[in-house]
């Protein structure tokens, strides 16, 4: 069980601007066989995705204080980033799972007002089918 809460925690963390590494303690419960492997893709998605649905609130949060002077986007930015996400739209979230550009992907999505209900089967199935991806290469890595 407490393996379980380690792997939600650090999915959960993965996901946010936080540094995590949840696809290893993934790839270690995965070859230890201990738990199913529908369990440990639910729990690791679970835990990514609600990662994901903070940086939208905290996107969403943020854009109350767009004027100031401490925001972390300056207008021109902003502008930027709306017109590539209104080029883009939801489905530039199929890339929430990638390193480095992913997780601003999603505080992006809450700045410019995408709406939960659409962002999250979309932001699911991304972080989802990359747990899958890790789970089918599992036996070759050993499992």
């Amino acid at each position: 069980m407490l393996s379980l809460v380690v792997l939600f925690a650090t999915a959960l963390l993965a996901a946010t601007l936080i540094p995590a590494q949840s696809e290893a303690v993934l790839m270690a419960l995965l070859l230890a066989k201990q738990h199913p492997v529908w369990l440990l893709l639910t729990v690791a998605t679970a835990g990514n995705v609600l990662g994901s649905v903070v940086n939208w609130a905290i996107g969403r949060f943020l854009t109350r204080f767009s004027g100031r002077s401490w925001f972390p986007a300056s207008p021109a930015a902003l502008a930027r980033a709306e017109a590539w996400y209104a080029r883009w739209g939801r489905w530039s979230l199929l890339g929430s799972w990638l390193p480095i550009v992913g997780d601003p992907l999603t505080v992006i999505a809450g700045t410019l007002g995408e709406p939960l209900w659409r962002f999250l089967p979309v932001v699911t199935l991304a972080k989802g089918g990359r747990y899958v991806v890790l789970a089918l290469a599992a036996p070759a890595l050993g499992g």
